[in-house]
């Protein structure tokens, strides 16, 4: 499967949502638009994928929770949720749905079907229907903004403040003790910002509007006297960003949060989001059984290009390359597309022997920084040797609407004006039995077939390739797997 180029700008891909919205198969035509209601059909999809921000004290501008909340949004939800997989659209998920691995945990898409419900009920008056159709409301209380679910600890950062229209700025943050009294072991990480920004009526229109923490790079150690890491007790972590979702860990591979380390961070951004501002971050840390231990160490792959990076002025459909060369047998947990303002789109390819293969393309949205975390019978196991590539695909135009001044020529830097082109995904390193062993259970628990075809596993139905037990031990067993 070759890696496909689908470079729209976004008029011309909302003419084609609209277009394609007419062939769609939940909206055959002689479905009546008054069967498609708001508390049959549309409820249940606004609770799955929107009622986590749109609600009361939500972080989203508007509550997408009572009838009487949603129809007069009905127009605009139609347009959001038909952008799909672009910047701008509605739930904030761009992973494209016509190419490569198309399982992902913690996925709040919308089906074909879904966008046609939508689009039936905007267009046909908005009806209410029975009220006993309605599914159960959510109970909204504070441990709704952790969507990976509720901390096993929460340590929170020094608050700061940024003032309406001033420049943005670089530096470290005053390190926080972690009050842990043993080592544990981390599921997932999520970081939330907290700020005073009222939800409504503020006007915001700059990247990231909401919000005034744009990254941070964070690890976390234990410090000598001086106040400085002592190298050997260093856990990295997943750089925060803007909108960023949460980070799940492969189950076998956790991460080691350390008794009596400090969050330590010498690399925050912080930008005006339009007034003056006071926030701060809190970070949620979900944790395995104490008597857990890992299976697998980190994968350290280099994935971009922070030298060479060149993007023109007034031209869309230019395009960023970088490879790197797996030393290791690898599995990737998630794809994470890391861009600035003009980017629109990155793909990732497994290029292994003859064959070039597209795991995953994304759209990308600078206001919204997604990691895809893929299903755990669906992440890619790739062989060392394997050639990973990504492509970054860049508008910097006037139809951008990310791009402040496209006359610009932009290069690297770490200004949202400048650029980056890195996928930071996570990838774990694998030794030779356990790359068999992924792989046989992979067979197992999707059933294979010998002419069966799984993106992203080269050698699973390459059994030639496998070892084998000795034959003289277990005569059931034949060479190759041959029969």
């Amino acid at each position: 499967m070759s890696l496909h180029k689908r470079i729209l700008s976004p008029s011309v891909a909302q003419a084609l949502a609209a277009a394609a919205l007419l062939l769609l198969p939940g909206l055959a035509a002689a479905q009546q638009t008054t069967d498609v209601t708001f508390h049959k059909d549309i409820e249940p999809i606004l609770q799955r994928s929107c009622q986590n921000c749109h609600r009361p004290a939500g972080v989203a501008p508007m509550s997408l929770v009572t009838y009487d909340e949603v129809a007069p949004f009905a127009g605009l939800i139609e347009y959001k949720t038909q952008l799909r997989d672009r910047a701008g659209a509605m739930p904030p998920w761009y992973a494209e749905k016509d190419i490569g691995i198309q399982e992902f945990k913690n996925d709040p898409s919308l089906s074909d079907e879904e966008l046609a419900k939508i689009s039936a009920w905007a267009r046909g008056g908005t009806p209410k229907g029975d009220p006993a159709d309605a599914p159960e409301p959510l109970v909204f209380d504070d441990s709704m903004k952790w969507t990976a679910g509720e901390p096993d600890l929460i340590v929170s950062t020094e608050s700061v403040t940024m003032e309406g229209g001033s420049p943005d700025w670089w530096g470290d943050i005053p390190r926080v003790r972690i009050p842990l009294e043993e080592d544990r072991y981390v599921k997932s990480v999520e970081i939330v910002e907290v700020n005073d920004v009222p939800t409504e009526g503020t006007g915001r229109a700059t990247v990231g509007g909401r919000f005034i923490f744009h990254h941070m790079i964070w690890s976390t150690a234990e410090l000598d006297e001086n106040g400085n890491r002592i190298e050997d007790s260093v856990t990295s972590w997943p750089v925060h960003e803007v909108g960023r979702n949460p980070d799940i860990f492969d189950p076998d591979a956790g991460r080691l949060l350390r008794a009596g380390s400090y969050v330590y961070s010498d690399s925050v951004h912080l930008h005006s989001n339009g007034i003056d501002t006071t926030g701060h971050l809190e970070i949620g840390f979900r944790f395995h059984d104490k008597d857990y231990e890992p299976k697998y160490e980190r994968a350290l792959v280099s994935l971009g290009n922070g030298v060479d990076i060149s993007i023109a002025g007034n031209e869309d459909g230019q395009e960023l390359h970088a490879y790197s060369v797996l030393n290791q047998h690898t599995k990737i947990i998630t794809f994470e597309p890391h861009l600035h303002a003009p980017g629109e789109r990155m793909c990732l390819e497994a290029i292994w022997g003859y064959t070039v293969e597209t795991l995953s393309c994304v759209g990308y949205d600078h206001n919204w920084v997604r990691g895809y975390p893929y299903a755990d019978h669906a992440a890619p196991i790739l062989p060392k040797g394997t050639i990973l590539h990504i492509v970054g695909y860049m508008n910097n135009t006037e139809t951008n609407p990310n791009v402040p001044d496209p006359r610009n020529w932009q290069g690297s830097g770490n200004r949202s004006v400048t650029n980056m082109f890195i996928d930071l995904g996570i990838r774990v390193a694998l030794s030779e039995e356990d790359f068999f062993e992924e792989m046989a259970e992979r067979r197992r628990v999707l059933n294979l077939g010998p002419n069966d075809h799984v993106i992203g596993c080269p050698l699973c139905n390459a059994p030639l390739v496998a070892p084998v037990e000795d034959p003289e031990s277990d005569p059931t067993l034949v060479a190759g797997g041959a029969d």
